[in-house]
């Protein structure tokens, strides 16, 4: 028996619910960076930090890329085939944010690959606009454009569940 208080995963069969757990883990995640320079501060890249840079990296290098790929390659396709001028002009400007959020990813790189190591490393400024930009483009994306999906027929939904799926399975 589950305990009653344990997220339910999302299903498969649902890319949007399987979106928004993404969304999840970019919140928790782009806060730990905050989280992880105010330590620093205290106690230096010790174990906690260097556990804490790792699951970033991880995250952020991994399943990040693959998040926006479900969104370029599948979902945004599929919703500009609706042809709504007003979703289609908010998907290219989230779209587009898709590379400046890659800018601000690359520019923690090196701070948090120094923090995994044991190295001080100075903070990188744009630690404080990836902790804010990320999750504000995450929920802007839940409001403005991932409703849109209701609108798409099941066997689309299948199509683009399937493609995530692929797209995590491939050796």
């Amino acid at each position: 028996m589950r305990p009653l208080l344990q997220p339910v995963a999302p299903s498969i069969d649902d890319p949007i619910e399987l979106l928004r757990a993404c969304h999840d883990k970019v919140r928790r995640f782009a806060g730990l960076t905050l989280r992880l320079r105010a330590h620093l501060t205290e106690h230096g890249a010790d174990a906690q930090a260097q556990e804490a840079a790792r699951s970033i990296l991880r995250y952020f290098d991994m399943a990040a890329p693959l998040h926006h790929e479900d969104e370029d390659l599948d979902l945004f396709p599929a919703l500009r085939a609706l042809g709504q001028a007003d979703l289609t002009a908010r998907i290219d400007e989230l779209q587009a944010q898709h590379e400046s959020l890659g800018y601000l990813w690359r520019a923690l790189r090196p701070w948090l690959n120094a923090t995994v190591a044991g190295q001080a490393c100075e903070v990188p400024p744009e630690v404080d606009d990836f902790a804010k930009a990320y999750p504000v483009h995450a929920a802007r994306e839940e409001g403005e454009i991932y409703p849109a999906a209701a609108l798409l027929s099941a066997a689309q939904l299948k199509c683009i569940s399937d493609a995530m799926v692929r797209r995590r399975t491939q050796d």
